[in-house]
Order: C-alpha cells, then sequence, then structure tokens
C-alpha cells in the first residue's frame, strides 16, 4: 500500500497520533530516528536529520520524508591512491575506526543464468592487489548462480560516515590450501555450523537444524580439530570496477570510479573518472 502524500491540513491533527507495529509514534519516528529532536546533527556522519513533514497520520513510516543533508569534507581526485585496493584500504580503516558495526559486511549482487538478480550481506574476509575474500558453501544460491555467471556486484554501505564503495567486478574460486587456512580461524562453533547446514535449501524445522549441530558436536567436541567440508570456500571477486561515494551537501556527491584499464594485472593500469551524481 503507497504512504498518501497528501498536503498538511490547515490545522494540526489533535488526535492521538498513529502508531506502528512496535508501538512508536508514527508521525515522531518518519524522518529521523526516535529520541532525536528536529534538526539535530549527528557527529559521526557529519549530517542534519531534517524534521519529517508528515502527511496524514499513517501506521506506516513515510519514506519520503526521509532526508539527510550531508556536511562531510569532499573527495578529490589529487587525495586519491593510484589503485582502488590502496584507496579501498584508507577507506576501510577509517570505517573501522569510526566505530561502525561490521564494517566488513558487504551486500554480495549476483544473477543466475537467466538474468535473474539477489542480493544478500556477507562478510569480506580478506583483501589485496588479487581481490576481495568472502567464505560461503558452494551449493548455496550465491555458490549456483556464480557458477552459471560469475559477474557479480559488491556494495560497502557505510551509512554513518556517508560513504559507500562499490565493486563490480568476476568471482573466482579460492584455492582449497587458502579455504583450510581460513576454516581454521573459525569458532569451533562456526566450523559445525558449516558442516549442519545445508545452506538455501528447505529445512523442515528449527529443531531439526538443531538436531543435526548437535549430532556434529558429539562427533567433533570442542578442542578437536574439524575438516573444512567440500562443499564450503572461499570466492575472490576480481575487481574491474570500483567506485568511492561520498556524500555531500545538495545530493551533489562525489562520485570516483577506477576502471581496469585493458591488460590489466599492473596495480597503476586504472582509469580515473569523476561521474556525475
Amino acid at each position: 500500500m503507497a504512504v498518501s502524500q497528501a498536503a498538511h491540513a490547515e490545522r494540526p491533527d489533535r488526535r492521538r497520533p498513529a502508531t506502528d507495529s512496535a508501538g512508536r509514534s508514527a508521525g515522531r519516528s518518519a524522518g529521523r530516528p526516535a529520541g532525536r529532536a528536529a534538526g539535530h546533527r549527528d557527529p559521526a556522519t557529519e549530517a542534519v536529520h531534517e524534521p519529517a513533514h508528515s502527511s496524514v497520520p499513517s501506521p506506516f513510516l513515510d519514506p519520503a520524508a526521509m532526508r539527510v543533508r550531508y556536511r562531510r569534507e569532499g573527495l578529490h581526485e589529487q587525495g586519491l591512491a593510484p589503485d582502488p585496493v590502496r584507496q579501498f584500504a584508507r577507506w576501510f580503516a577509517e570505517a573501522a575506526e569510526s566505530g561502525i558495526h561490521e564494517p566488513n559486511a558487504m551486500i554480495l549482487a549476483t544473477a543466475d543464468a537467466s538474468g535473474r538478480p539477489t542480493a544478500r550481506t556477507v562478510l569480506l574476509k580478506g583483501f589485496d592487489e588479487r581481490g576481495l575474500v568472502f567464505f560461503t558453501n558452494y551449493r548455496s544460491r550465491k555458490g549456483r548462480d556464480i557458477d552459471a555467471n560469475p559477474a557479480v556486484s559488491l556494495v560497502f554501505p557505510w551509512h554513518a560516515i556517508a560513504r559507500q564503495v562499490i565493486v563490480q567486478g568476476r568471482a573466482e574460486r579460492t584455492g582449497r590450501d587458502e579455504t583450510a587456512a581460513y576454516f581454521r580461524t573459525r569458532p569451533h562453533g562456526s566450523q559445525l555450523g558449516a558442516w549442519a547446514s545445508e545452506q538455501s535449501e528447505v529445512v523442515a524445522s528449527r529443531e531439526e537444524l538443531d538436531r543435526m549441530y548437535a549430532e556434529l558436536a558429539r562427533r567433533y567436541p570442542e578442542g578437536e580439530d574439524v575438516p573444512a567440508p567440500p562443499h564450503w570456500g572461499g570466492y575472490r571477486v576480481v575487481p574491474e570496477e570500483v567506485e568511492f561515494w561520498q556524500g555531500r551537501e545538495n545530493r551533489l556527491h562525489d562520485r570516483l570510479r577506477y576502471t581496469r584499464r585493458p591488460g590489466g594485472g599492473d596495480p597503476t593500469a586504472w582509469r580515473i573518472e569523476r561521474l556525475s551524481p
């Protein structure tokens, strides 16, 4: 159901404000986080949360009324690293230092052989000049998509600091030695979970999943080595384009894109272009 976009009434509505399913006031919540006053300045993002201009009271939050004015310093070509890996390393360190929850969380978009897309959040587990690495079940939907179509996209949505990094490239499986080395660093419970979960398949109940995990816990008690499942491993996303987005005032954001030059491999073989916001 679409949210009403009706104009403001000439008189304020003195009725009890509508609430959402969590019991929060819809009029208060729309457009800014609960507990923040109109015009509140967020020191972490240097953004000003504008007051919401709600329409008719509704049980739904109005996303059209949610606006943030970005106040961060700009992104300039002369300040960029010569290649996207070093530029990403700078921003990744700053995102981690800012206190963002899981700065290594990234949205992975894939498409199957027919072009039907799906997206989900995965965790970055390593990066270097070769690309960005994550681990998963190869039988999962993302694994099946990549087998059929290795072209993928990653997004790091660092909203709290008004930054975003978009990576386009191709996904390649890592070697088994690299997978095994990472698997040994995982907590014991996560190692068992990789065996217990037939990721993306239908499971009859939570109890069935817990039962499979309990059986594995008896077979591999704490302290015993758990082998990496043969159907579980890493992917390396080899970047072909990397865009760095910095929020600016009046929606005139900075967008700077690295594009790999033909016959790349040389870390300096990148073209840098500014994109219109």
